[in-house]
C-alpha cells in the first residue's frame, strides 16, 4: 500500500511515520511544508528509507497535492497549524491550512478514487467538559479558533462522505507528548526549562485538566483506523489518565530533578477549556487499546529532550 502522510515532518505526523516503516511493508510519502513546527529531523533515520520519499510542499498547492495523491492508495492528513496560543494570536494561517488545505487534499482524493483517508484531529473540537466523557456523536463546541477550524476540517471530511462516497474517517485524539513534540507545548517546554533551573509559567491556578496520551500509542491507533475503521466514522482516541496541568508539572519536575519554588502561576489565556476527556469504546472495538502509562511516557520523553 502506497500511503501519503501529510504533515509527516511534524510532530504526531513524524512519528507516525517511523511507525509506518518500523512495523509495515507500506511504501510511505511524506509531504510537509517545514514551516516553525516542522523539520526533516524529525525524519532523521528513516528520511533515506528505501521505502519513504519526502517532499517539501504545502497542502493548499493543489497542483502538488494532485500528483502526489494520484500516486497513491490512501491519505493520512496530519497537516495543520496547531497550537492555540499562536491561533488566538493570528487565525488567518490557521483557516488556511487546516480548513482550505483539507479541502485541497479532500478534492484530489475524490479525483483520484483513493481507498481511504483519515483526518486527524483533537478532542478540542468538542469544547470542555465538567464530568464524564466526550463520545463521537456528542455536539461540537470549539472555543478557540485552532478548535474551531480544525472542526470545521471535520465536518468538511466527512460531508465528503455523504455527498461524494469518498472513504473518510476522523481520529479526535487527546494531548499528545512525546518524542519530536515542538519546544513550545507545555511538556518538551517545561522539561527543558525545569532542567535549566528556569521558572516554569503555569497558567491560571494549573487545574486545567487534559487526558494525556503518549505519541505511540497514538501512533498505534491510527494505524488501526486506517486498517479497520468504518468510512463516514469519527473515533476518539484517549488514554484515560487525566492530570491537571499542575500535576503534570510536579512530575516533570520529579523526573528531571527541579524544584516545586520554579513553577511561576501566571495569566490564564482567554478560552482555556478546563476539561477534556474521551470515551474511546468505538476505537477499543477495533482491538486497540494504550500501552503506555504516563511516567514511563514522561521518563522517555525527558530522556529524548535532555
Amino acid at each position: 500500500m502506497r500511503v501519503l502522510v501529510t504533515g509527516g515532518a511534524g510532530f504526531i505526523g513524524s512519528n507516525f511515520v517511523h511507525h509506518l516503516l518500523e512495523t509495515t511493508n507500506h511504501r510511505v510519502l511524506t509531504l510537509d511544508a517545514l514551516t516553525y513546527a516542522g523539520t526533516t529531523e524529525n525524519l532523521s533515520g528513516v528520511l533515506d528509507h528505501d521505502r519513504h520519499r519526502f517532499v517539501e510542499g504545502d497542502i493548499r498547492d493543489e497542483e502538488l497535492v494532485d500528483e502526489l495523491v494520484e500516486a497513491c492508495d490512501v491519505i493520512v492528513n496530519f497537516a495543520a497549524e496547531s497550537h492555540v496560543d499562536r491561533s488566538i494570536r493570528d487565525a488567518e494561517p490557521f483557516v488556511e491550512t487546516n480548513v482550505d488545505g483539507t479541502r485541497t487534499l479532500l478534492d484530489a482524493a475524490l479525483e483520484h478514487d483513493i481507498d481511504r483517508f483519515v483526518q486527524i484531529s483533537t478532542d478540542e473540537v468538542y469544547g470542555t467538559i465538567e464530568s464524564g466523557s466526550f463520545g463521537e456523536d456528542d455536539p461540537l463546541n470549539p472555543r478557540n479558533p485552532y478548535s474551531a477550524t480544525k472542526a470545521g476540517a471535520d465536518l468538511l471530511a466527512l460531508s465528503y462522505y455523504t455527498t461524494h462516497d469518498l472513504p473518510v474517517m476522523v481520529t479526535r485524539s487527546s494531548n499528545n507528548y512525546g518524542p519530536r513534540q515542538h519546544r513550545e507545548k507545555l511538556i518538551p517546554k517545561f522539561i527543558t526549562r525545569a532542567a535549566a533551573g528556569e521558572d516554569l509559567p503555569l497558567y491560571g491556578d494549573g487545574s486545567n485538566v487534559r487526558e494525556w496520551l503518549y505519541v505511540k500509542d497514538n501512533c498505534r491507533a491510527v494505524k488501526s483506523v486506517l486498517d479497520d475503521g468504518q468510512p463516514g466514522e469519527v473515533y476518539n482516541i484517549g488514554s484515560g489518565t487525566e492530570l491537571t496541568n499542575l500535576e503534570v508539572t510536579k512530575q516533570i519536575l520529579d523526573v528531571v530533578g527541579g524544584s516545586k519554588d520554579q513553577i511561576e502561576f501566571v495569566e490564564d489565556r482567554p478560552g482555556h477549556d478546563q476539561r477534556y476527556s474521551l470515551d474511546t469504546t468505538k476505537l477499543r472495538s477495533l482491538g486497540w487499546e494504550p500501552k503506555w502509562e504516563f511516567r514511563d511516557g514522561l521518563k522517555a520523553t525527558r530522556d529524548y529532550y535532555l
